[in-house]
């Protein structure tokens, strides 16, 4: 028996607790008073319950931060309908039924609104409601109305572009997964909220029209009732059936104004965050020049004659004294940023998260960048060490007048995972060369290549691979007495550099910086360059063109010159390797005297007949898509044949070119810059008339 009763009493908990079955039940017994009839006690609670939950929702609407904080504000506010209509209801059948009786016919409440703001008279009454019920429909209803028309409108056309940003957040990796749900959720949950208060703003409508309609059948039923049944005078039923009604229908437009209120307030929070009163206030007090303005205002009204003085005199005051207030405030404020001192310049220790920096940094990529061992890093924090940022800068000086542009930036940077004494050179963030330094000894290198008899540490010069030797200073004047290269390791590594840069300049001359050239040439070549980019010739082609000229060390600091090339070179053909060797013949002079030895004289290895003949019996293909198919066993031997020609004459010391005829010249140079990248392959017809000539060799 115990335990069947503690059963019930168990499910009988577990129902109360079920919000969802009361909620129902609450909504049934608000569509049974539209049916059934209301006691007065009751109906006197039922419409104090109505007013108290008018207000929550007004209060709700004003605290929240955003409108969607209160995305279930269209429910509540048919709720909140449906109550006053079936209180509206409930009140008309105790009118109608015994409004004869008296005032407290309805209930008290009924009783205390009508002789409150009637104050004897149903006529003041009767104007008083009418305001009201206007106030709601034509201003407040109305406006807040269309603001969530127009809201919801613009809601749903800017969906998907901001779905769209969403998305690209995403894929550049700039908010999380999770992060990307909440934002597509948000948006989908503001359009449906806008939509919804749309159509609920027709609630509002529909309830106060509906209050104009019971007020007028309260009036006229009730005074037919009065006169007919009840045998009541005319006036005396008017008198009676009309307080009754005015005070029902106050009582249920007054939290009809509320919810309209609250309406409004929540739909034009649209594009503010939070609370009403913080944003309004922190809104309108930011301009004490406003404030300074409106009490100066204030003032000019209240001397104005015929103007009451106290209360326009007290509002200037007031707003006057805010001016002031919140400008005295402003300059605290910036006075207190102006001092304010960062913790770690002052050498404190500031507790911090670590923040995660942009995944798109990732794409940078440095042009070119030198890595130190921690060994190294001594060469920049020393005052000796300053020799290594200065050379890199007059390396890109001197690069600029040799070459012909300015080289990117070389960032300098520490590397751990390098051996201490080690450096790695990266161009676009790939190994270009690698090296060591002994930062407090000397490189010393015999020029004739001989063994060197100084006591060191034997090694490799890293730039050209000769045989090298590592001593301390004490043993420079023993290396100068026997004719040895003394080098100090700033100027190998920038040596080494150098090198690494000329044999890739065609791939740090980038297209930006071939637009900054033409965009900086002199006016008189601004008309040739619009004639043929990109009428002829695209940006992208001379880029092209130029990056073949400088793979071969060819200056285009004549870019006029060039360009008169290419202008010329367009005339018959599109072919960029054609245009390239089009080019050089305008080159002519500055390529042959580029490469002449000190005493102006050109050292030249010439191509034997026989291999003459088999490059241009290796050429296949017709016009400008000829290509070189030269047998592997004649490669091999020629590869062989001038690596022994060239390493003599560097061996003697002598800057030496390769001269072919014009029609083998480019594929010649294909072939060896794999092992020979440096070697200058000229053409005949680019080798000028007037430079000295001297035939060193033969292959």
């Amino acid at each position: 028996m115990s335990t069947a009763v503690a059963t019930a009493s168990q499910s009988n908990v577990s129902f109360l607790k079920r919000g969802d079955i009361a909620f129902a039940l609450g909504l049934v017994a608000v569509l049974a008073v539209l049916i059934m009839p209301l006691p007065r006690p009751i109906l006197d609670v039922s419409l104090a319950l109505s007013i108290a939950f008018s207000v929550l929702v007004l209060m709700t609407s004003l605290f929240i931060g955003r409108p969607l904080e209160f995305s279930s504000f269209p429910t509540v506010l048919l709720i909140a309908t449906m109550i006053r209509l079936s209180l509206n209801v409930a009140s008309t059948r105790l009118i109608l039924s015994h409004g004869h009786e008296g005032a407290s016919a309805a209930g008290k409440v009924i009783e205390a609104f009508g002789s409150f703001i009637m104050q004897g008279s149903f006529v003041i009454g009767l104007i008083v409601f009418a305001i009201l019920v206007i106030v709601n429909f034509v201003v407040i209803t109305k406006g807040s109305g269309r603001i969530a028309e127009v809201s919801a409108r613009f809601s749903l056309d800017a969906m998907p572009g901001k779905q769209m940003a969403v998305d690209a957040d995403l894929s550049a990796g700039l908010i999380s997964e999770e992060e990307a749900k909440r934002r597509r959720k948000e948006l989908e949950d503001e359009s449906n909220f806008f939509g919804a208060m749309d159509g609920a703003a027709k609630f509002v409508r529909g309830d106060a029209i509906a209050g104009l309609l019971i007020t007028f059948i309260n009036i006229v039923g009730g005074i037919i009732i009065g006169v007919v049944q009840q045998d009541m005078a005319f006036g005396d039923a008017m008198r009676a059936y009309t307080s009754l009604t005015i005070g029902d229908g106050l009582v249920t437009q007054i939290p009809a104004l509320i919810v309209s209120t609250a309406a409004g307030m929540l739909v034009s929070k649209s594009g503010v965050e939070g609370s009403a009163e913080k944003a309004l206030f922190s809104q309108l007090g930011a301009y004490p020049a406003a404030l300074g303005v409106c009490s100066f205002l204030m003032i000019m009204l209240a001397v104005l004659p015929g103007l009451p003085f106290l209360p326009f005199s007290l509002l200037a005051a007031i707003s006057g004294y805010f001016a002031w207030k919140i400008k005295q405030e402003n300059i605290k404020k910036k006075e207190k940023e102006d001092v304010t001192v960062d913790p770690k310049a002052m050498g404190e220790e500031v507790d911090e998260e670590p923040t995660d920096e942009p995944i798109t940094n990732t794409l940078h990529m440095d042009d070119i960048r030198v890595e130190l061992g921690y060994g190294l890093v001594g060469l920049l924090n020393t005052e000796k060490g300053k020799k290594l940022t200065e050379q890199i800068k007059n390396l890109r000086r001197q690069m600029a007048s040799e070459i012909g542009f300015v080289l990117p930036s070389v960032r300098i940077q520490d590397n751990l995972q390098l051996s201490s004494n080690s450096y790695l050179i990266r161009v676009k963030e790939l190994e270009g060369g690698r090296g060591e330094l002994r930062p407090h000894q000397m490189m010393i290198m015999d020029p004739q290549g001989d063994e060197i008899q100084l006591a060191g540490e034997a090694t490799v010069e890293p730039t050209f691979g000769l045989p090298a030797v590592w001593v301390g200073e004490e043993q420079r004047s023993a290396a100068e007495a026997r004719g040895y290269t003394i080098v100090d390791p700033v100027t190998v590594l920038t040596t080494h550099l150098t090198e690494i840069v000329k044999d890739n300049l065609s791939e740090l001359l980038s297209f930006e910086d071939v637009q900054k050239l033409l965009d900086d040439l002199n006016d008189s070549y601004k008309k040739l360059l619009n004639d043929i980019v990109p009428s002829q010739i695209t940006v992208g082609a001379v880029q092209r063109i130029l990056q073949n000229l400088v793979a071969e060390r060819v200056s285009i600091r004549d870019l006029p010159t060039i360009l008169e090339g290419v202008a010329e070179g367009c005339g018959y053909s599109r072919n960029v390797t054609v245009l390239t060797e089009h080019v050089r013949q305008r080159l002519t002079r500055q390529i042959t005297f580029s490469n002449t030895d000190g005493d102006g004289v050109l050292n030249m290895v010439t191509l034997s007949p026989e291999w003459e003949a088999n490059f241009n019996d290796a050429l296949v293909g017709e016009g400008e898509t000829k290509q070189l198919a030269l047998a592997p066993t004649l490669v091999q031997d020629f590869i062989e044949n001038f690596q022994e020609v060239f390493n003599k004459a560097n061996l003697a010391g002598e800057h030496i070119v390769l001269v072919t005829s014009p029609g083998i010249r480019s594929y010649v140079r294909s072939m060896i810059e794999r092992v020979a990248p440096s070697t200058i392959v000229l053409s005949q017809t680019e080798v000028h008339y007037k430079v000295k000539i001297k035939v060193v060799g033969q292959i």
